[in-house]
């Protein structure tokens, strides 16, 4: 470590109400534990918000912060951490000329969780790779459609870094660390933790598909996992039997068998629990949620959201 600047980096990190005190912790315990192995102050954590009030995490656990406008010295990175609920975060648009100046000041970039929606809602990911927790995906695409996340835990792309959340925060700063100090210190700061599988910056957000649908079947997998991609557009029973190269009675028994439901009923379902996604997160009104998931009117949608939930889509959106 000999080479490397004993300099101290200010971390900022701008919290904003009910993030997920998993994420914060996953990016800021790692600089804890580099100052104790180097036995010198190379990273300092500063939480942030808005109005210098502290912030509350999802747990209910209060968070005391300084005010973003009012840091006294330069950030080498800020990170923005979000999490719960978009609808959540309107209070947090205040920051962006703040967050605008430290970007052109030449500070570098972060969004951890939903942090990247923010990011992008302040016009800061134009011309970036990025990636967000899979929870947010769907409402980031429908409101910024022209920009695309990657499927990936943590994306380090020049002045933007982001990352999925979670533990995958711990593995960026695995990244980080390894960046300015080495290797081999990175992996004692993640064996301080335990972490002994540090995964790769590509590695899926998700358990695999298999593990999720609750089958093995690889037609099944197939045709669910195109069910998923194909929201909007739902394909026809044929359609999903041929690119599972099964019959579409063959494919009948394998839902009945497998999964104890039908292969109409499934699909629905999956675009029903999107629309309910964006209905929590996003601003489209009742109607572009009913075309964005395949239905061909908001009555139709409607009517199958009530028999599926037991609520009208209204009810979700005033909740």
């Amino acid at each position: 470590m000999s080479h490397v600047s004993s300099a101290t980096q200010t971390i900022g990190f701008l919290l904003t109400p009910n993030f997920a005190l998993m994420s914060y912790a996953s990016a800021t315990e790692p600089l804890r534990a580099a100052n104790l192995l180097a036995q010198s102050p190379l990273y300092e954590v500063v939480p942030l918000s808005v109005d210098g009030a502290p912030v509350v995490a999802s747990c209910g656990l209060a968070v005391p912060c300084r005010t973003l406008a009012d840091v006294p010295y330069p950030l080498h990175t800020l990170f923005v951490v979000a999490g719960g609920n978009p609808s959540d975060w309107h209070s947090v648009a205040a920051a962006y000329p703040h967050v605008r100046r430290l970007s052109r000041q030449g500070v570098r970039l972060g969004g951890i969780s939903g942090g990247s929606y923010l990011l992008a809602q302040a016009g800061l990911l134009d011309h970036h790779a990025f990636t967000i927790h899979w929870e947010y995906a769907a409402a980031l695409a429908e409101a910024f459609p022209e920009r695309q996340p990657k499927q990936a835990r943590y994306v380090l792309d020049g002045e933007r870094i982001t990352c999925g959340g979670g533990v995958a925060a711990l593995d960026m700063m695995h990244a980080l660390i390894a960046e300015r100090l080495g290797a081999a210190f990175a992996t004692r700061v993640v064996d301080w933790y335990l972490h002994t599988a540090v995964a790769e910056p590509e590695g899926p957000q998700r358990s695999a598909s298999q593990d999720r649908f609750g089958t093995r079947h690889p037609a099944l997998v197939a045709v669910l996992e195109a069910m998923e991609s194909t929201i909007e557009n739902p394909l026809s029973r044929q359609a999903m039997a041929r690119l599972a190269a099964v019959t579409p009675r063959h494919l009948d028994r394998l839902f009945a068998s497998e999964l104890a439901t039908t292969f109409l009923e499934r699909y629905r379902a999956i675009r029903l629990t999107h629309a309910r996604k964006l209905l929590e997160q996003s601003p489209l009104s009742v109607s572009e949620i009913a075309f964005a998931t395949g239905f061909s009117s908001s009555s139709h949608f409607s009517r199958a959201f009530r028999a599926h939930f037991g609520m009208q889509p209204k009810s979700i959106r005033k909740s």
